[in-house]
């Protein structure tokens, strides 16, 4: 009897949680349908992207015992169209300007490298499977105030973006917890904690599944099952999602504990953490503005740290799909 009053009460509360309303007034049984239509609308926004341009800055930074600096590095960099491919120009390294010969080569490697992607993702493409490709493959856009036409052949995302979404949430039905509501800036945005169990899960049939499935033994995909399994189960993600557009404008990832992970003989994590940020540089237009990723760890010779950002910024209208020398106008 006591075991049948207990799994009653239990019930009525889970019923109870289900059908209360958040903070906004979003039934907590709706949260699910809402992620999905906020990932499904994720999958969709870089292409916002083919009408701007931008600038990137990249800083590395690691401290050994005692906050002793052992190597950093800072570089900045140039993105624009080129051939109908986002392109990725160096401009400085630790503040040291690169010559225009060695920019063009960078420029040139980095365009041979994309659109080789590109045509392994077109290749690797199943009939009527699902891509993050434009409809037409190709789109012809009308850009800026003097209505220059750009045409962006790249139907990947661009690196840039890649990096941006370095997180690949994938939906998972029943993992997410309405926090609230909060001020993003001057916008009202909800927070979400995400809890989840196919986060490190490769998809079948996807690249890295494709190339590694014969390549592993029996043995090797067993323990790469167990540490996807772990990395979730130990792993929390907090979302702002601006409700309207279904848009995440910000997420923290946190490793809470990672006593798992093997060779603790020889290191031990203390700490791991990663951000992504979005801004309005434009009205209504919501685009990459830092990346953030941080981890400790604890060796013989003491702790170390490690950190990495990616600030973009500038970012303005294309007018042209031709760089131009000097500061990288366009």
């Amino acid at each position: 009897m006591r075991q049948l009053i207990v799994t009653g009460l239990a019930a009525l509360l889970a019923v109870a949680v289900w059908a209360a309303p958040s903070a906004d007034g979003l039934p907590q049984g709706d949260l699910d349908q809402f992620m999905k239509q906020v990932l499904e609308k994720r999958d969709e926004n870089w292409k916002k992207l083919q009408q701007y341009i931008l600038d990137e800055r990249e800083k590395i930074d690691i401290r050994g015992p005692g906050g002793l600096s052992v190597w950093g590095q800072k570089r900045e960099y140039q993105w624009f169209i080129r051939d109908g491919y986002f392109v990725r120009s160096p401009v400085s390294a630790d503040g040291v300007k690169l010559s225009e010969s060695d920019r063009r080569k960078a420029e040139d490697d980095f365009l041979k490298r994309a659109k080789a992607r590109d045509e392994r993702a077109k290749k690797g493409d199943k009939p009527g499977e699902k891509t993050d490709q434009p409809e037409s493959g190709t789109s012809s856009i009308s850009i800026g105030s003097g209505g220059v036409e750009v045409l962006l052949n790249q139907s990947r995302q661009p690196q840039f973006i890649d990096t941006a979404y370095f997180m690949r949430f994938k939906f998972d039905n029943g993992r997410y917890a309405l926090v609230g509501k909060e001020k993003f800036g001057d916008v009202d945005v909800l927070k979400i904690e995400y809890y989840p169990t196919r986060l490190f899960n490769d998809e079948p049939g996807n690249d890295r599944e494709r190339r590694t499935q014969e390549k592993r033994s029996k043995k090797d995909a067993e323990l790469e099952k167990t540490m996807d399994h772990l990395m979730n189960k130990n792993s929390k993600v907090v979302l702002w999602v601006e409700p309207k557009a279904h848009q995440i404008v910000k997420y923290v990832f946190d490793n809470v504990q990672l006593d798992f992970l093997p060779a603790g003989w020889l290191v031990r994590m203390e700490e791991l953490k990663a951000s992504m940020t979005m801004s309005q540089p434009f009205k209504d237009v919501w685009l990459p503005k830092d990346v953030e990723m941080y981890f400790s760890a604890m060796f013989a010779i003491g702790m170390v740290d490690v950190r990495f950002n990616l600030d973009y910024y500038d970012y303005r209208e294309a007018s042209t799909a031709a760089r131009i020398k000097g500061r990288g106008g366009f």
